[in-house]
């Protein structure tokens, strides 16, 4: 008789319970084998149909308009690309950039808000709440690095004794996906998204970018109230900005506010060295120092060392006999550019945030801190630079 009366009760319960609207798995794209390349011109003419280009091309930016959800539901981003004719490896972030009314990259690009006339070298790096200058930095939604010549160099005259046996045919594309479910609050009606390659070449790359909606499967689970908090980004994305070279001067401070009921942080950290002579900081080990209100949250060493995993991406690479590489060789086996380990990235490769759960860190005044004792300045042809960005998602109770 018990358990009767409890079944009925749980019945009741349930039938009670207002079922959310159901939005169902949606899909995106963003951009649909879109050309992006260097141009000057393109610095007098932004707009290209529904896509603008800025930064004499480097920069694509797209409105889109994205579902509301009230049920949660995991996001996707999925990216492909290659070359139409850039042979070389390079730099390139994925971006949305964040609604708010201060200053963003349009105000830049347009003139409305200019980055030389605030006399820093680089302003828009870090979030800024001050009457000067009120401005959140753009969220990566991916960091990825290009191969050399993946696709368009796969039959060229000057490739055709670089592919080592162990390759049976260089690949068509490159294709990167990850998990962005913690951005969602970001990724909400009307946004701009963009993508930055750091290319000089006026044939460039050819690429796609979609986002994946999929729906929780328990209708009942709600979505969780959540924030995303901008902090920083030093990737090039204007034109008045330069390679940020600032961590050979000294570390990079943001302060923020975390309002009453805030729980649960994460800080999301992106990190990657660059500079193509021997001795830069892509191919020397700099260690990364993040700090919370001066208290030392993480110390490492970005790195990777499994660079010739991605042999098969990288048609246009450089070869050269091991003995000519590493001093300690006396091998005449050929060794590919792309197979050289890197600061946090290889040829071809996305770049994993690192996580840093910080828990309940208490409503008020924050001050994030990165360091990077060793990083070296920019000079002549050595081209040193960070590529780091930096945010933090928290719920509201």
């Amino acid at each position: 008789m018990k358990f009767i009366v409890c079944l009925l009760c749980c019945v009741t319960l349930l039938s009670c319970q207002v079922k959310l609207p159901s939005q169902g798995n949606k899909s995106l794209v963003v951009f649909d084998d879109t050309q992006l390349y260097f141009d000057m011109q393109l610095k007098s003419a932004p707009q290209d149909g529904t896509i603008i280009r800025l930064d004499a091309g480097r920069v694509l930016l797209k409105k889109v308009r994205l579902p509301r959800y009230a049920i949660q539901p995991k996001v996707k981003v999925s990216m492909t690309l290659k070359s139409n004719g850039d042979p070389w490896d390079k730099s390139g972030s994925l971006f949305v950039i964040p609604k708010s009314k201060g200053a963003n990259l349009l105000d830049f690009e347009q003139g409305r808000f200019g980055l030389k006339s605030l006399n820093q070298p680089y302003p828009a790096v870090k979030a800024s709440a001050t009457a000067e200058f009120n401005y959140l930095p753009n969220v990566e939604l991916l960091r990825f690095m290009t191969p050399f010549g993946v696709g368009f160099f796969n039959q060229h005259e000057r490739t055709q004794d670089r592919k080592p046996p162990y390759i049976p045919a260089w690949k068509d594309e490159v294709s990167w996906t990850q998990d962005i479910s913690q951005l969602l609050p970001l990724l909400e009606d009307e946004v701009y998204i963009g993508v930055y390659i750091d290319t000089w070449d006026n044939k460039g790359y050819r690429l796609s970018v979609k986002l994946d909606f999929n729906e929780s499967r328990y209708l009942q689970q709600e979505k969780r109230t959540t924030k995303v908090l901008p902090l920083v980004n030093t990737v090039k994305y204007a034109s008045d900005q330069r390679l940020f070279d600032g961590f050979a001067q000294g570390e990079l401070t943001a302060n923020f506010e975390l309002p009453q009921g805030a729980s649960n942080a994460i800080l999301h950290y992106i990190t990657t060295g660059h500079g193509g002579h021997a001795s830069g900081d892509e191919f020397t080990k700099k260690e990364n120092i993040i700090s919370l209100d001066s208290e030392v949250l993480k110390r490492f060493i970005p790195w990777r060392d499994d660079c010739a995993s991605f042999r098969r991406f990288n048609p246009s690479s450089g070869t050269w006999k091991a003995k000519d590489v590493f001093l300690d060789s006396s091998s005449d086996e050929r060794i590919a550019s792309s197979d050289l380990s890197r600061s946090n990235w290889c040829p071809g490769s996305d770049v994993t945030p690192q996580i840093i759960e910080l828990g309940n860190i208490g409503s008020g005044e924050h001050q994030l801190s990165i360091a990077i004792p060793q990083a070296q300045v920019a000079k002549d042809n050595e081209h040193n630079y960070w590529m780091v960005s930096a945010y933090l998602t928290y719920e509201i109770n």
